[in-house]
Formats: structure tokens, sequence, C-alpha cells
């Protein structure tokens, strides 16, 4: 399948290409308000940007295939529904930013399933030997009166990263209030850098041929593991009449005043 990814990771083609992943229903709420800011910062740098709306497709649940076996989960991934449609615009894209409203202090129902539905492009590493997320940039935008707006951002930020998408500084804005957002400067500045930092990593990624993560690292990992052990052993030898005296010391303290209590 390493033909396929080859089509994905034009290199040398000069053109950031920004796609703007709208997780709400709502098509006129705060959701999408800041996602259209963003995106028109990054064409404001040249970027060609597209916008979807979640709510559009058909986007059932994953399965869990990988969960039978390794490399039963891939592109194209066994569900047909309208995923394979994002697939290939995700796959065509440089960057995404992902907006969300807050729902009970996670992404909406249909984001959620969009991103576990994304475990077919990471698990790609098992099968031609690279997640075809590596190489590509995100951002996150959440919107929503709750106060759940850090745990959404964090997780979408560590799930992404996970699956080899690169998160540059200050790709991230949210509004936890309520009101119209379009009022509030300081948040829309947030969304226009979203859109602005995105496209400069994206740009650097561009240049960069080496894959992020290297499974061939495995066999120096096995290299030094002895010496890591050792390292560690004589670090124990050393702290260990420390450490047993410490374990004494509370447990007598401890005992003696259970006894006077």
């Amino acid at each position: 399948m390493a033909y396929l990814s080859k089509r994905f990771f034009r290199r040398g083609d000069s053109m950031v290409r920004v796609l703007g992943i709208n997780g709400s229903p709502r098509k006129y709420g705060n959701t999408i308000k800041l996602l259209l800011v963003a995106l028109k910062a990054a064409e404001k740098l040249g970027a060609e940007t597209e916008l979807v709306h979640l709510y559009d497709y058909d986007i059932k649940p994953c399965l869990g295939c990988l969960c039978d076996k390794q490399t039963a989960c891939g592109y194209p991934c066994v569900i047909d529904d309208d995923m394979k449609i994002l697939y290939d615009k995700i796959l065509d894209s440089n960057a995404v930013i992902i907006s969300t409203p807050i729902y009970w202090f996670a992404p909406s129902g249909v984001v959620k399933n969009f991103i576990d539905r994304l475990t077919a492009l990471e698990n790609m590493i098992y099968i031609d030997g690279k997640s075809w997320a590596e190489g590509k940039v995100a951002g996150v935008i959440a919107c929503g009166n709750d106060s759940g707006c850090i745990q959404v951002v964090a997780n979408l930020y560590a799930t992404l990263v996970s699956m080899g998408f690169a998160i540059p500084p200050w790709a991230l804005a949210y509004f936890n209030t309520r009101g119209d957002v379009l009022k509030d400067d300081s948040i829309l500045l947030d969304a226009a850098n979203v859109g602005r930092v995105i496209v400069l990593a994206a740009q650097a990624l561009k240049r960069l041929e080496r894959k992020w993560y290297d499974s061939d690292l495995l066999e120096f990992v096995r290299e030094i593991r002895r010496s890591v052990e050792d390292y560690i052993r004589a670090e124990w030898e050393k702290e260990k009449s420390v450490r047993e005296n410490i374990v004494r010391r509370a447990e007598k303290k401890i005992f003696s005043a259970v006894k006077r209590g």
C-alpha cells in the first residue's frame, strides 16, 4: 500500500491545504464562528482552505478491528460510510482544525466518532511503516457554556499527537461563556492565531523528509535496555539503606501516634 501513501504526501507542492472541521450541529453558532476566523487567517498566509460539517456526513462508530488483529485496521476502513470521503480530504490536506462544542466535558459525539475512526490512518504504521496522519498539523477549537473546555482541548491534543499529528504553539482557542464570540476580540485573536500557526508549521514540515515515529529504534532500545537496568540497579544499591531507614522512621512515627491516640 506504499503507493497510496505517496499519493497523499506531496512534499514538493508548495501550497498548504487546511481542512476546517465543524463538529457542531449548529452552522451559525460560536463553534463555527471561531473556525471561520481561523480559516480566514490561514488564507491570509496563502493557504487553500476547505470547510466541512461533520453532521452532514454519516460517520458510524469504530468497530475496534485492531483489537482482533493489529493489521485489520487501516485505510481503507472496513466500514462503508461517509468517512471514506473525509479520509481522502484529510489525506489531501496538510493541516486540520477541529472545532467542537463542549458536551458534558467532552467533544460532540460526532467528533468523537470521527476521531476514533482516524485510527485507520494512524494504524497504517503497522502496515505501511508510517502513520498516515504523520507530517500533518492540527489545531483545536472548543466552544460552550461549560467548564470542560480545557479537558476537551487536552483530550484532543493528546489523541491527535498520539496519532502523529504535529501541534504547534498557540494552536488552540476556546470560549466557555454565553454570548456572541464575535464580540470578544481576545478570543478572535486566539482563533486567528490557530489558523496562522498551523500554516507556518505545515510550511516547515513540508521541508522535513524524515519520519517522526521510527519503529527501527526497537533494536536500539533493546541494546540500551541492559545499560539502563545496570544504572538503576547501581542507584538502588546506593539508595537502598537510605530508603529503608526512611520507611522504618515513618512506620515508627505513625504507629506511635496511633498508640497515643
